[in-house]
């Protein structure tokens, strides 16, 4: 599986960290930055991730900025995508079962605790279909 992942500036730190465990778990993965703490806009890094996501070139993306809710509303802007704030490994587990989430949004300034549980639930979890198929279809519809 193949992960785009970027952060703003405030991500950056936590970013390293999460990029640290898919190196040790050996997940492919593609940095669309931000690489220094300089300032930077999250939509043009929400952006591009998504369009890496939506475009099937990853299967996932994750991206970090101070609390996760600017990036996941601005990569919910891109066609095909279901970004979800998560903030413990029940919710991240949720995301993917029942929404299919394809991208994480994370806040560096939230506990950290369930980190790497997180991003393995994130990344193992299976979308459930059934009921929520449905669910997942209207949201398609209502890109159009």
């Amino acid at each position: 599986m193949r992960i785009a992942i970027g952060s703003d500036h405030r991500g950056l730190a936590l970013k390293q960290r999460i990029i640290k465990l898919l190196t040790e778990t050996g997940y492919e993965y593609k940095d669309f930055g931000a690489y220094t703490e300089e300032r930077t806009d999250y939509p043009e890094i929400a952006e591009k991730v998504g369009q890496m996501v939506a475009s099937d070139k990853f299967e996932r993306g994750i991206l970090i900025c101070g609390t996760g809710i600017g990036m996941c509303m601005a990569a919910n802007k891109v066609k095909g995508i279901r970004a979800a704030t998560v903030f413990n490994t029940f919710t991240t587990r949720r995301a993917r079962q029942h929404n299919d989430a394809n991208i994480l949004c994370l806040g560096a300034e939230n506990d950290q605790s369930q980190l790497a549980e997180m991003i393995k639930t994130f990344l193992t979890s299976k979308f459930e279909g059934g009921r929520h198929q449905q669910r997942v279809a209207m949201i398609r519809e209502m890109e159009k």
